[in-house]
């Protein structure tokens, strides 16, 4: 009868040893998709940036060619230079994308600056001898190819994020989740 109730007490033990083992597995599992899913999201996030330091970058070269010509319109270059210092005076980072504060203030600086930059391709459109400047039409290609790249990198940051706030936002995903500090990604408006 003592064998019995110590085989008993043994079974009972090894299946509640296994039901947990079960669930470290299932939460091991469970921690490494989510990580990988931001750790996407990051990965992302970092492309993006790439391509908004870009066109940051190209934005002095095309105001400096345009501001040659001595006609052209001061109150755009003033516009886009004023823009272009906005933008360049927030301090980003690889976790910009998780504070939605900076991120609002990041987001309407590069909505100003892409304001600026539409202006300033509209207004040089009335220039023909803009339009028939060489370099001015250089920068102005490698500024719409860095446009497009970056809707197209904004996209899929956007997707990244969607797919990391679905899973966190299942249960029991949700549950560790919540408990390891992982938060919903915000996204980008594709403007």
């Amino acid at each position: 009868m003592k064998n019995k109730g110590l085989l008993i007490g043994c079974a009972v033990g090894g299946i509640i040893l296994i039901a947990f083992g079960f669930f470290v597995i299932k939460g091991v599992e469970t921690y490494n998709n989510i990580a990988d899913l931001n750790q996407a999201v990051s990965n992302q996030w970092v492309q993006v940036e790439d391509q908004y330091q870009k066109r940051t970058d190209l934005v002095p070269s095309l105001t400096e060619a345009v501001k040659d010509f001595s006609n052209f319109e001061q109150d755009v270059l003033t516009q886009i230079t004023k823009a272009h210092l906005a933008v360049s005076n927030i301090n980003t980072n690889n976790q910009l994308h998780d504070d939605p504060h900076t991120l609002q203030k990041f987001q309407s600086a590069q909505g100003e600056l892409t304001a600026a930059i539409k202006n300033l391709v509209f207004t040089i459109e009335n220039y023909p001898e803009l339009k028939a400047n060489e370099n001015v039409l250089q920068l102005q290609a490698q500024l719409v190819r860095t446009e497009n790249q970056l809707l197209v990198e904004k996209k899929k940051y956007n997707h990244y994020a969607e797919d990391f706030n679905i899973a966190i936002k299942k249960f029991p995903v949700s549950l560790l989740a919540g408990m390891l500090g992982f938060k919903e990604k915000f996204y980008l408006n594709s403007l």
